[in-house]
């Protein structure tokens, strides 16, 4: 990516706050202006209590699956001072993200999909196969709510699966009149979305409207099509994680090739 494909460009970036940082500085370093606002306030746990009681526990565990970084980082800064990892329990997540966070607090062989990044992906791998996890307890490490795609097959595979919560989602807590001023004087070239939760946050706004035509890119098909059910008009998929995102803004805007989901 030579030069300055974005130059000019404003791009909404809806991380949540701490997990936008890498994209935004990517893009600035492309020309673009990154116009920060977070679909999802994450937060920890009003009771660290289970979370410390279960770091005492885990050897009863044969592996423990982190739904996403925030779960890797409010899971681990509760449950790691009080006892250490136990040798000999999995440690499992979705996401590239996710991994290189685990990298950064020590933990390696985590196993992972090399590509698609969901559930479906995940219940692919052959350590979550039946003759793989019959018999022994998963944990799984969430916030609030999410989908149940994953403990439910594995429970039917023959596994016996725990939640713990270890941390709390909401919506935007910052006012998105800075957004919808910039799309409503047509300086905002496009948004990004990358989770279905984030996206009913941003639909729920009120003057969401003034959003439903820009380009609005998304890291996978699922998302893209709740968008259009939602009334956005112009979806572009791109590959996964923050490099599809920025690929994909790129060869929108360069433009190279296109990739849209009708809407």
């Amino acid at each position: 990516m030579g030069g300055q494909p974005l130059a000019g460009r404003i791009i909404a970036i809806t991380r949540p706050a701490g997990q936008a940082d890498g994209i935004c500085a990517t893009l600035a370093a492309l020309g673009a202006e990154p116009l920060r606002f977070p679909l999802l306030t994450v937060a920890a746990v009003d009771d660290p209590a289970p979370l410390q009681a279960m770091a005492r526990r885990l050897a009863d565990y044969s592996m423990v699956f982190f739904v996403s970084p925030n779960a890797v980082r409010h899971a681990l800064d509760v449950m790691l001072p009080v006892a250490p990892w136990p040798p000999g329990v999995v440690v499992a997540t979705v996401g590239k993200g996710s991994e290189a966070v685990l990298a950064a607090r020590g933990f390696r062989d985590v196993i992972a999909p090399d590509q698609g990044f969901d559930s479906e992906s995940v219940l692919a791998l052959p350590a979550f196969q039946p003759a793989a996890v019959a018999g022994r307890r998963i944990l799984i490490l969430r916030g609030d709510g999410g989908r149940d795609l994953l403990g439910q097959t594995l429970a039917a595979r023959g596994a016996r699966v725990d939640y713990l919560t270890c941390y709390h989602r909401s919506g935007p807590a910052t006012d998105p009149a800075r957004l919808l001023d910039c799309a409503r004087a047509g300086r905002l070239s496009a948004l990004t979305i990358t989770s279905s939760e984030g996206l009913g946050y941003l639909r729920a706004l009120p003057g969401a409207e003034a959003l439903l035509e820009l380009p609005l890119f998304v890291p996978h098909p699922r998302i893209a099509g709740r968008a259009a059910e939602t009334g956005f008009s112009r979806v572009i998929v791109t590959e996964a994680g923050d490099s599809g995102l920025v690929a994909g803004l790129v060869d929108h805007f360069a433009p190279r090739n296109r990739n849209t989901y009708p809407g």
